[in-house]
């Protein structure tokens, strides 16, 4: 009788295996962004973070086109046409090393690169697309407004013809990348619908202040966009984009990558604790040992590699162009909440020293207070689900 094959040991890095489900590319995608934050982010992160900036900018996004990093999911214009699943643990990778880093990324590449790639122009794509994955642009994306954060489609921001231009007035609010972006893609009422417009931020009338006193996304430029008497010529608007759907398709691939990249902070958050739990001792022994610390470990490492797995599956269903919107929001409700939870366990686990900067945990879970209201509340999300499982809708 044939014996049964040796099986693999166990990793408690990989306790389900999960990376038997990649492909060589996928693990050198990972690698290299892996290698890329380890060298750039985390020996500073601490510091910025305390510091409430983000020094030098232009600098790191330069360095994340100069790996592929920046609109690495799209097809040609100098992208990098990654698979979705790449894309994604590239976001995890760099979520592991802060929310910030990430949130430069994706609001680079799933938000404003990908409305000129979705709904651009050939003229537009051709003009920024080559330098915003070079990174030597940064683009920001202006949707959310001072009194309109959930309700899009009540935003006061206007833009009016007046002769063969366009004249936009308006506010947006919480706009990463804001100050520091040479194009914004501004979403603004019009008389035929929602219309976006490619604004280079040098235009005259353009400002972005940078929002400060911020106690979460402290390593990241969060602005807002004042747009007073802003004149463009008419081929500034995106032609492909008309209504809300066009803001809002741009928001499900950012909602995609945050689905990974959350998971990015709960990993790094639950491999502190782990490590914490070996080596600090009390009553004589590590604290791994007591039953109470192994049973958070074990619950923490099962949320982390579902919400892993639950990324994965999704990554997959956006490569095979079968990935609905109610599915992105499955995901991105689940995994911020669990990484949440996860990162506030690990916290307990460290004691007083989870407070402390030379720790990532609490860093983490202020970070993903944000992360859990950007791109969509929970509740929004919840309804986007309601409404999926019942067909009523509750919005209104």
């Amino acid at each position: 009788m044939a014996s049964s094959p040796a099986l693999p040991p166990f990793d408690p890095a990989d306790p389900l295996g999960i990376d038997d489900l990649l492909e060589p590319e996928d693990l050198a995608v990972r690698g290299t962004v892996r290698d890329w934050a380890g060298k750039r982010v985390l020996p500073h992160i601490a510091e910025w973070y305390e510091r409430g900036e983000l020094p030098g900018v232009r600098e790191l996004a330069r360095e994340l086109g100069g790996i592929g990093a920046l609109g690495m999911s799209l097809e040609g214009y100098g992208c990098a046409g990654a698979s979705a699943v790449q894309y994604g643990l590239a976001c995890l990778e760099l979520e592991a090393a802060d929310s910030g880093i990430r949130s430069l990324v994706s609001v680079q590449g799933s938000l404003a690169m990908y409305a000129v790639h979705r709904f651009g122009s050939e003229e537009q794509k051709r003009e920024w697309l080559p330098r915003m994955a070079a990174g030597e642009v940064i683009g920001c994306f202006g949707l959310t407004e001072p009194d309109h954060g959930s309700d899009p489609a009540g935003m006061r921001t206007r833009a009016r013809r007046d002769g063969g231009d366009w004249v936009l007035d308006g506010r947006k609010m919480w706009i990463t990348n804001g100050s520091v972006a040479g194009v914004a893609i501004v979403w603004a009422r019009t008389d035929d619908g929602i219309r976006g417009f490619v604004v280079p931020t040098d235009t005259p009338g353009f400002s972005a202040p940078e929002i400060r006193h911020k106690w979460s996304l402290r390593a990241s430029v969060t602005s807002e966009l004042v747009l007073d008497g802003v004149r463009l010529p008419a081929d500034a608007v995106l032609p492909g984009a008309l209504g809300l759907g066009g803001p809002l398709g741009c928001l499900g691939h950012a909602r995609y990558g945050i689905v990974w990249g959350a998971m990015g902070a709960a990993r790094s958050s639950f491999e502190t604790a782990l490590e914490y739990a070996r080596t600090r001792e009390q009553f004589g022994r590590p604290i791994g040992g007591f039953q109470l610390t192994q049973a958070k470990l074990a619950d923490m490492a099962v949320e982390l590699h579902k919400g892993i797995l639950l990324a994965h599956h999704l990554g997959r269903r956006m490569d095979a162009g079968r990935l609905r919107p109610e599915q992105v929001s499955f995901g991105k409700l689940n995994n911020v909440r669990e990484a949440i939870d996860i990162c506030r366990t690990a916290r307990t686990i460290l004691g007083a020293n989870g407070i402390s900067l030379e720790y990532p945990v609490m860093r983490h879970a202020t970070n993903l207070e944000s992360v859990l209201t950007y791109e969509g509340t929970v509740e929004m999300h919840q309804l986007v689900l309601g409404k999926a499982l019942t067909g009523l809708d509750a919005f209104r």
